[in-house]
């Protein structure tokens, strides 16, 4: 599927998830807006990078997920830097894990922020842009813990159910228009950050490898493997196909079996 003269922002994409998804957008033609808080010269340098493999050009822009007005300002200045806004990809998140009773004030206010609130700012300023080109796509990364609760996310949890009912409105308030609105819901998925913690999972509860990934990380996904950041990335790719012109306002797991349940 071509996406040459596309231009799409994924935010929280210069690793993992998002990354992927960036990648897959650019290899497709689109030109990628990357962003992340941090704003350093490995940030740069990657969307030089992803530029080089020549597909779409790639450009870094800096924003802080939890500022609402950071959040707006992202999407315009891709505008200005690309000349549309045709797909978003809310992608950026955080996670803290503790007991309701224990819970921070702070980490809640901020997991609802960067995971929940980030998405209803980029989406707002997107908008418009999808109009004035007359198509657009957003896809909300949510995850399965958007349509399944586990103790002590409760943050988290919250978060992503938000996201997937904000889905909801954004399609029915689009629904006349050439614009989807659809969220992507990921079981445990191979990322760098998931890579380091099997070692400590491994000591913590002295086992292998294989069973601290089948018994322990992956015990509630029943296909005992991990989904990829390639395979979210080509279910991005799916949705701003035509063949996804009548998909809106839904979900699509990628859980390996976590939701059937």
């Amino acid at each position: 599927m071509d996406l040459a003269g596309k231009t799409a922002v994924v935010t929280g994409s210069t690793s993992g998830i998002g990354l992927g998804i960036a990648e897959g957008l650019a290899a497709r033609g689109a030109a990628v807006a990357l962003n992340s808080f941090s704003d350093t010269d490995d940030d740069h340098d990657l969307a030089a990078k992803i530029t080089a493999l020549g597909g779409g050009r790639a450009a870094y822009i800096q924003a802080d997920m939890a500022d609402a007005q950071a959040c707006r300002h992202l999407v315009d200045r891709a505008a200005e830097v690309f000349g549309s806004v045709d797909i978003l990809v809310n992608n950026a998140g955080i996670q803290h894990v503790a007991a309701i009773d224990d819970f921070p004030t702070a980490k809640w206010d901020a997991i609802l922020a960067i995971n929940l609130s980030s998405a209803f700012h980029t989406t707002a300023a997107a908008l418009p842009w999808m109009r004035k080109g007359g198509w657009g796509r957003v896809i909300n990364i949510a995850s399965a813990h958007g349509l399944r609760a586990s103790p002590y996310k409760s943050a988290y949890v919250a978060a992503k159910h938000g996201v997937i009912g904000m889905t909801k409105v954004a399609a029915l308030e689009t629904a006349e228009e050439p614009i989807t609105c659809n969220a992507i819901c990921p079981g445990y998925v191979l990322t760098p950050l998931v890579e380091a913690q099997i070692p400590d999972t491994m000591a913590q509860y002295d086992v292998d490898r294989e069973t601290a990934l089948r018994d322990i990380i992956l015990d509630r996904q029943p296909s005992k493997d991990f989904a990829t950041t390639q395979q979210l990335a080509g279910v991005v790719a799916f949705l701003c196909s035509s063949a996804a012109d009548q998909m809106t306002g839904t979900t699509l797991s990628v859980d390996g079996g976590w939701t059937a349940r």
